[in-house]
């Protein structure tokens, strides 16, 4: 077994689009992270929905999560309103190279970058000189069901 086998297709925006248009694929979809390709369609950034949350939410209750438990859910509707207007990249505002791995990686090799980086995703991806393409994407699930057998 190979990441080419490993991999599958996976939602992506660019870190040009719309940032609320991006959260609500997120939702939606129940993805883990946000995958954002460039102009050029190679991969840009894996996000983890958790970085993307605490970009949502004041940074003095990141900071101290006691004073979430008292603040008023009116204003929760402000949250939407703070992507309104913003761009993938604004809302990201740290995009990380993202975890990658050429089509013959190893499901070990795929498992270690996981957990080194703390994604959610491995993209996969093939070169051709200076062309990259996308195969696709490595989600936790995969190498998970390969090492225990599951289906």
């Amino acid at each position: 077994m190979r990441a080419r086998d490993l991999a599958e297709s996976y939602p992506f925006v660019t870190s040009d689009d719309d940032a609320i248009d991006a959260a609500r694929m997120l939702a939606g979809q129940s993805l883990p992270a946000l995958l954002v390709l460039d102009a050029d369609g190679q991969p840009h950034a894996i996000v983890p929905g958790p970085q993307l949350i605490r970009q949502l939410i004041p940074a003095y209750i990141a900071e101290d999560p006691l004073l979430a438990g008292v603040v008023d859910e009116r204003n929760d509707a402000e949250i939407a309103e703070r992507l309104t207007g913003l761009t993938v990249a604004e809302w990201a505002r740290q995009l990380y190279p993202p975890p990658v791995v050429g089509p013959d990686a190893r499901p070990m090799e795929v498992a270690a970058l996981m957990a080194r980086t703390h994604s959610p995703l491995v993209a996969v991806i093939e070169r051709d000189g200076h062309q990259v393409t996308l195969l696709g994407t490595v989600t936790a699930a995969r190498p998970t069901q390969h090492f225990i057998g599951a289906p």
